[in-house]
């Protein structure tokens, strides 16, 4: 499952720094991993990934793909970005996290 979230328009760019910091207070080993193809957030041993928008640094996207029976990691994901004011992001629109 896909979830996506996002900083709202009125906020300044986070980042990925404080992404991932607020990931590992949420007790996940998370990290950086940048690649020609994009920019993501591993969760070390877990098979739930973030792929995170990213320009020099700052980001305001994200997408959380959650694997199968990852059910916790996802729930300290969305707390994590919650934490930092970020929305989810559906077909209706935009929703509290």
């Amino acid at each position: 499952m896909e979830t996506r979230v996002h900083l709202p328009d009125s906020e300044p760019p986070a980042t990925i720094r404080e992404v991932v910091a607020a990931l590992k207070k949420q007790k996940l080993a998370a990290k950086h991993d940048k690649q020609s193809w994009g920019d993501w957030i591993n969760i070390e041993g877990q098979q739930t990934v973030i792929s995170i928008e990213s320009m020099n640094g700052l980001t305001t996207n994200a997408t959380i793909e959650e694997a199968d029976g990852e059910d916790h990691i996802f729930t300290s994901c969305i707390a994590a970005f919650r934490k930092l004011g970020w929305f989810g992001e559906d077909e209706d629109g935009p929703y509290p996290l």
